[in-house]
Parts: structure tokens; sequence; C-alpha cells
């Protein structure tokens, strides 16, 4: 082993054991006990590479053969002033945003233009972020449809959206071809009407599309029993309002065939509670037209998608009825006065042109989303009501109890009045009767 200078002592060992096994190669190959193609194919270098090395060993000796690499900085070494400053974002202003996210808040809000795995790899080291799980077995995922409009998906996240212990769900209706964010609500609870105004703002919006993706919950279908299919021939009020627009249904039986938006929804529950607390929103209030006039737009800039067709399955609205489809129906009679019963309510009708009586008649009492009813025969309105409390039926009083010792003194009084009536009768007849 050569002698080790002053500069040799801060060589890594494993490059040093690397520089040895060179050196030791070549010697053989100037030795004549192997060629030089031959020594080149053992140390895996090209014939260009091993005549280089060969001329710096005849040259300098040992040192020829070293790693000049060692001891040297990387031109592309970060400097300690930067790490520094991304560690100290994190700890103060982004502790909860995922890497991904914190690394384009990185490049759009501080100009630090670092690579995703430099970031990922520094936080991970510093113990701010801890490592992903290995991944499981191999999926195949679902070919995206070919055109916008053809399959949209629509389903609700219960979650902790503003960091605290509130709950709420987020509506969200997503395209299948691009991942195009269409509508997304916190509401109170995902619901028919909730999910009816929904469908209603995306069709105004977009217009019709093909085919809806949900999951088998009970506003979307009517399943008989836990793990049957659904049952298509009962309709729900949103199933009802979607066959009235000829859209097709389409339900999920495992949360893994609907991978598409439950991905989707990791990345809303990785993103938004971050973006809504740092710009101060609080209540579902300021929440939505956040939503809509600014961070929808946001996030389809960031993960949308280019369709794998150009073209698009929307077809234009033409229909002026949504309001009436998109409402909750209930079948009613109409009463001999004219009246309909809706609850604890009394909606009265009045006359019209085309019918002397609207009695006896089966009309559909519509529940719109503002909370408005309406009443329609055919294609006829014939009430509409915004303040459908007004009329209540009176509350009759009830029945007072009567003890049965009372009832059958009242019976034995009534038994004695009648004895008495037709004694006085008969008197009186057979005085008056002639002698």
């Amino acid at each position: 082993m050569p002698e080790e200078d002053d500069g040799m002592r801060d060589y890594p060992e494993a490059a040093m054991e690397r520089a040895m096994k060179v050196h030791e190669v070549i010697l053989r190959a100037m030795a004549k006990r192997m060629t030089w193609w031959q020594a080149a194919e053992i140390l895996g270098i090209t014939d260009r590479s091993m005549r280089r090395w060969r001329a710096r060993m005849e040259k300098e000796g040992f040192r020829g053969v070293m790693d000049r690499r060692v001891g040297r900085k990387s031109p592309k070494r970060v400097p300690v002033l930067i790490i520094d400053k991304v560690l100290s974002l994190y700890r103060d202003k982004y502790f909860d945003f995922n890497v991904k996210h914190f690394h384009e808040k990185l490049i759009s809000e501080h100009g630090i233009g670092l690579s995703y795995t430099w970031v990922k790899r520094t936080l991970q080291a510093a113990g701010l972020v801890k490592k992903a799980p290995k991944r499981g077995c191999h999926r195949r995922r679902r070919p995206r449809r070919p055109l916008p409009g053809m399959l949209l998906h629509l389903d609700g996240s219960h979650h902790q959206w503003f960091q605290d212990d509130r709950w709420y769900d987020l509506i969200v209706v997503m395209d299948d071809a691009t991942n195009e964010i269409y509508y997304a609500q916190l509401v109170e609870d995902e619901s028919t009407t909730t999910v009816m105004a929904a469908l209603k703002q995306v069709i105004e919006d977009q217009g019709w599309f093909c085919a809806l993706y949900s999951d088998r919950a009970g506003h979307f279908f009517v399943t008989p029993k836990a793990g049957e299919p659904v049952d298509r021939r009962r309709l729900t009020q949103v199933g009802r309002a979607l066959r009235d627009l000829d859209i097709q249904m389409i339900p999920a039986y495992s949360p893994q065939a609907r991978g598409r938006s439950e991905r989707n929804f990791r990345t809303w529950q990785g993103r938004l509670p971050q973006e809504l607390r740092s710009h101060g929103i609080g209540t579902v209030e300021q929440a939505n037209p956040f939503l809509r006039g600014h961070y929808i737009a946001e996030f389809n800039s960031k993960f949308k998608v280019r369709a794998a067709e150009p073209g698009t399955a929307f077809v234009p609205n033409a229909r002026p009825d949504l309001d009436r489809i998109f409402s909750v129906h209930h079948e009613r009679v109409v009463n001999n006065d004219n009246t309909v019963m809706f609850g604890q309510s009394i909606l009265q009708l009045e006359p019209v042109a085309w019918r002397a009586t609207l009695a006896g008649c089966r009309v559909i009492v519509y529940e719109h989303l503002d909370g408005s009813l309406s009443i329609g025969y055919g294609p006829h309105e014939l009430a509409r009501f915004q303040d459908h409390t007004i009329a209540k039926p009176k509350q009759r009083r009830p029945r007072q109890p009567v003890k049965l010792l009372q009832r059958g003194k009242q019976k034995e009084s009534a038994i004695e009045g009648r004895g008495r009536f037709f004694l006085n009768k008969v008197t009186s007849a057979a005085r008056s009767a002639p002698r």
C-alpha cells in the first residue's frame, strides 16, 4: 500500500479501496499480464478512460488514479442560509402543508426554485415530515373517458375542514376525462337537496352530461339489503330527476371502484384546510365564496389534465323546468274545499279558468331548493307559496276522560227521563179518551 500523506488522510476509505484496485489493475496491464482492453473491462470503463488513467499514473503515480471529485464542493450545493429559510418557513408558517403543496408555495410565494425531491428529503432528514409507507400491490387504473361530459363523479367528504371540532361535508363534482372540478361547496350534511343543488348548478353552467358515477348512499339508490345490488326499479328523488333528464346513474360497489374520486379527496383534505387557515377563513359562509371565486380555478390549474380526444360531450341546456325537476316531489289529492294537506299546513288553491273544481285531482307538491313550495297539475302551476306555514289546520281539543261512575249516572238519568216522558204521554192520552 502506498504511503499516506496529509492529503490522503481525509480521503474516504471506500474511495481509497477503489483507487488501490485501479492501481493494481493498471500495474498488471503494464507488466503485460493482461491486455489494456481486458483491464478496461475489469474496471468497467472505456478504452479511452483507461488510456487517460494510464497517462495520469505515469505522470503522478498513485495520486493519478484517485478520484479528484472527493473533497470538492459541489457547484449545485444549496447555501446554508437557504436551507435554514426553508426549514423555518415550514416550521413557522406551513407546518400543516404536505410536501408538494409546500414546494409550490416556495416557488410562487417566496421565489425559492429548489427541486421537489430536495425539499422532501431535506424535510424528512430534519424530522419535520415522515417518510411515506411502502406501496401495496400493483393495481391497474381504469382508463379515463375520452371526452369531457361523458362521466361525472359526485361524492362528499366528511372532514374537519376548519381544523377544529366542527365537521362538514365537501360536495365535489369532477369530470372523469380531465379531473376538472365543476362544483365544490361545504354543507352541513350530504343530502338529497344538497346533491340536487350541485347537479342543477353543473347543468346550468356546463350543460347536460351523459352519466353520473357515485356511491350507493340512500339519496342516490335504494339498496334492499346491505351488500346486494341496488334496486333500479325504485327511484330516489335524485334518481327520478336524472331519469327525467336521460342521465345514466352508475353505482360504485367499493371504495376502490371510486379510486379517482378518493384520490381527489385526499388532495382536497391535504390542501383546503391549510388554504382556509392561511386566508383567515373560519366559517362556511366565508369558505363557499372563496371556493367559487378563487380556489376551484386554482385547483383546476394544478390538477386538470388534457382529455384524450378533442371536443366535448356536454349538450347545452334547453330545459326551462330545471327548478321543477330538481325539487322534492310529493303526490297529494285535492280536498273537496280545493285545499291540499302538506305536513302541518293547509295549502289553498285558487280557482282556475280551465276547470270548475280541482277536488279529487292528483297533484304534485314541489318542494324547491330555496325552501318555497309550488303545486302542479300536469304542466300547469296551480299555486306557489314562499311561506307555506301561514295556513295551519285547527288543533282539535283533546277529549276529557270521563269516569265510569259519571257515565253510569248519566245513563241512569237518561233512562229515568225517558220513562217519565212515556208515562206522561200515556196519562194524557187516557184522560183525553172518550168515556
